[in-house]
């Protein structure tokens, strides 16, 4: 089944590509490869959470952050595909790496990375088996709870 195929399966509809906030490209082709820039969890150029991720009064829930990871991981693949010719030229997910602006106390930035290596799963099934990192951080641009960047191999 193709990528596209799956993502019609999954009532999932690829966002637009997020336009770049600094002087960079949502993501670049480089032989059989496809990089993404970090891809914040923009929805229809808002975020929707701002902030850290802790457990406590104004700070993002870690079940909040695992959605919006997810966001992420579908604008990443916006914007991979985008650069790519189409979407169903990516047959793989090598990598993610995921970064959770996080209190200090907070170590469960694995669980909310999981919400883009999950929907990245989903979508590429076996062939969505990646590395990772997931990485607590002070602050992420835009006052954004949680950046995911991945890369992705090419047909």
């Amino acid at each position: 089944m193709s990528v596209s195929q799956r993502l019609a399966e999954l009532g999932i509809d690829l966002p637009a590509v997020v336009p770049p906030v600094a002087a960079y490209v949502p993501a670049i082709v480089h032989g059989d490869l496809v990089y993404t820039a970090g891809q914040l969890p923009m929805v229809s150029g808002e975020l929707p959470a701002t902030g850290k991720v802790g457990d406590g009064p104004d700070l993002v829930a870690a079940a909040d952050a695992h959605g919006l990871a997810r966001v992420c991981a579908l604008n990443a693949l916006a914007a991979a595909a985008a650069a790519a010719g189409g979407v169903d030229r990516l047959v793989r997910v090598v990598k993610v790496t995921g970064f959770v602006a996080s209190v200090p106390d907070f170590t469960g930035q694995p669980g909310v990375v999981n919400g883009a290596s999950e929907v990245l799963g989903e979508i590429f099934g076996e062939a969505g088996r990646h590395a990772r990192s997931a990485v607590g951080v002070a602050v992420l641009p835009l006052d954004a709870p949680v950046e995911v960047e991945v890369v992705f191999s090419l047909v």
